[in-house]
């Protein structure tokens, strides 16, 4: 049949052999797990085996891309990374923007499938159906800035699209992200470590065959009508949204109560005045810019123009950059902090794994379970700006004990220190958390818990915990009372539709913040875009199936290397240690209280209350016999 939407094709590259082949898209995996993250979950389940070593030539490097990416679809301009994790060892992946998944789409690919591992570094060239390996010695070693230029350079076109890895990527640091378009990462689970341990230091691409679109005309009407509902329905949002982006959340949060302080000792920081939105636009924003099809132009570009730091600039700069080397690790200079973020960029590190790793060893220090002899000099009392850069550059290079410490991020790192330093590693399943602390919204933090790639926000990006009415929230996810962020009663029932909903974004490929504050958004536009993109025939519930599907065969993916319930708690911290100052004083999130919710997620979900497994009757329900059959020869169903 004729396509729309999707290319319809596979290309793998086998980078051990040096051999190409393209491959059709299954049309059983278009209708049931639409594109992006549901393609790659599956094809790592498949592929994959459970004990593979993440760093190994048997894991696949997987990019995707949905069927709405590279067309007016806002905010479609988003692709997926997949492997298996060395943060986690277990399932990983890791979400971009920007413009690379719309140029490998108008190449005509749907998924790239990375195996073994070269012998040399090498880079990969994408002109359309021309594909081509090329070495790339000469630029092994270069940060990812550099890296970008010298492709364009060598395939002689200073406009095309690279993603890469920088020295971290190459030095295997377990919080090393896939960087495109100089500052859009795919940051989360070491994406970059892995595309590190196959030698492949970018992949550039030009694509000139666009997408074929089934209904154009109606697809036009519907993108209006909906930017139209966001602007008017989330009107305050999308104003200040579009104005400052991610990093007015210092402000916010800060005022809200919950806001990352001393490695999650506090909530509130007493410096937050400084390292805020104010300042940061008043002296340093230069101007906005946007991904592929967005109406929000949320990335702020920035440049540094006087004193020790003159002539750094970093563009989409973020709230985990501003707050993470700020009041995370206690410093209270915002130029260290945007300098924190642009050298991150330029290493190729995720922001948040950084950042958290970096609070981590300052904890410890402060705590006395790290020594001077233990950080190769530096003293890490909170607050020493010139300590937090100098921990980014050398997590990066892994230089000396401090950085090969440092570069295995906070949980293998407290390990391997003990004296108790495991307890300070706010971690789960590996993975540290966005910047919002779960004493305070109690919905976030269930879904940090139960996340499948470990601690992250924006597996399910709960916003309407605070945006919905309980009208609203009564009526799609069964619980009014699950809009009291400091309530417990339906938050299971929430992060189970939350979830959903956002394999469901992360599939079609677009981005999270266009669906916050109005239900339509939530449960319309998905549908609505994929039926006249595709020329399918989509419902709300065929999308909302297809969002269990994905998260059950992550679940699944995962308990084939052996995580289960245990591994979806938060770290002892918050249930041991109440918020000890600000507007939310005397907050908790008890471990009865957990517990209760997770039972009711279980339930939602389709998973053994006791092992956390998948249920044989839910993967059956939901096509998923194969992956049944799989988990019942290993004795890991539910």
């Amino acid at each position: 049949m004729e396509l729309y939407g999707w290319a319809g094709k596979i290309l793998r590259v086998d980078l051990s052999k040096e051999t190409f082949k393209t491959q059709p898209l299954p049309t059983d995996m278009m209708t049931s797990l639409i594109g992006g993250r549901g393609f790659n979950s599956k094809i790592l389940y498949d592929e994959v085996a459970p004990g593979t070593d993440p760093l190994g030539p048997d894991n696949k490097l997987i990019f995707g891309t949905g069927p709405v990416t590279g067309t007016i679809v806002s905010t479609s301009g988003r692709f997926t990374v997949t492997a298996k994790s060395p943060t986690t060892d277990a399932f990983g992946d890791a979400n971009a923007g920007g413009h690379w998944g719309g140029e490998l789409k108008w190449a005509g690919y749907d998924v790239i499938v990375f195996e073994g591992a070269a012998k040399k570094p090498v880079f990969l060239w994408i002109d359309d159906d021309q594909i081509e390996l090329r070495n790339a010695e000469h630029i092994w070693g270069l940060d990812y800035f550099k890296t970008t230029e010298e492709v364009q350079k060598d395939v002689g076109d200073m406009d095309i699209s690279v993603a890469g890895i920088g020295p971290a990527g190459e030095r295997l640091v377990y919080t090393s992200c896939v960087m495109n378009e100089y500052t859009r990462a795919a940051a989360k689970c070491g994406m970059g470590a892995v595309m590190g341990s196959k030698r492949l230091k970018a992949i550039a691409v030009r694509g000139t065959k666009g997408v074929k679109v089934a209904k154009p005309g109606e697809l036009f009407k519907i993108v209006e009508e909906y930017i139209e509902i966001l602007k008017r329905e989330d009107r305050w949002f999308y104003e200040n949204f579009s104005k400052y982006g991610t990093p007015m959340f210092v402000d916010q949060y800060q005022q809200l109560g919950a806001l990352p302080t001393r490695n999650w000792r506090e909530t509130c920081y007493e410096e937050a005045e400084k390292v805020g939105v104010g300042p940061f636009y008043k002296k340093y924003v230069k101007k906005k810019r946007a991904c592929q099809s967005c109406p929000y132009h949320c990335s702020p570009y920035f440049t540094i123009d006087e004193g020790r730091f003159a002539g750094t600039w970093d563009d989409g700069t973020e709230y985990e950059a501003t707050g993470g080397f700020s009041s995370k690790v206690g410093c209270g200079d915002l130029e260290v902090a945007l300098v924190g973020g642009a050298w991150c960029d330029k290493f190729g590190l995720d922001y948040i794994n950084c950042a958290d790793t970096i609070a981590w060893a300052f904890e410890c220090y402060n705590e006395g379970i790290l020594t001077k002899e233990d950080t190769d000099g530096l003293d890490l009392k909170w607050g020493n700006a010139d300590a937090v850069l100098e921990c980014i550059r050398r997590m990066a290079y892994k230089e000396g004990k401090f950085g090969e410490l440092l570069a295995l991020g906070s949980r293998k790192a407290g390990r391997k220190v003990g004296k108790g330093a495991e307890y300070y590693s706010i971690t789960i399943k590996g993975q540290q958390m966005g910047m919002m602390d779960p004493r305070v919204f109690h919905a976030w933090g269930f879904a940090y818990g139960v996340s499948t790639r470990g601690g992250d926000h924006l597996r399910s990006h709960a916003v309407c915990e605070y945006m919905f009415t309980p009208e609203e929230m009564e009526k799609y996810v069964g619980s009014r009372k699950a809009a009291d962020r400091f309530g417990f009663e339906g938050k299971g029932k929430l992060i189970f539709w939350t979830e959903n909903i956002r394999a469901l974004n992360d599939s079609i490929e677009n981005c999270k913040y266009f669906f916050r504050g109005s239900p339509r958004l939530w449960t319309e536009y998905p549908h609505k875009v994929l039926s006249a993109v595709t020329g399918l025939d989509w419902t709300y519930e065929m999308t909302f199936a297809a969002g269990q599907r994905i998260n059950l065969i992550e679940r699944a993916y995962n308990a084939r290397e052996g995580l289960g319930r245990k591994d979806d708690y938060l770290p002892e911290r918050f249930y041991k240690e109440l918020v000890p100052t600000g507007p939310t004083k005397g907050a908790s999130f008890p471990r009865e209280q957990y517990d209760k919710i997770l039972d009711e997620y279980y339930e939602m979900r389709g998973v053994d209350k006791k092992t956390g497994y998948p249920k044989k009757e839910k993967l059956l329900e939901l096509g998923l016999a194969d992956i049944a059959a799989d988990l019942e020869k290993r004795r890991k169903l539910g």
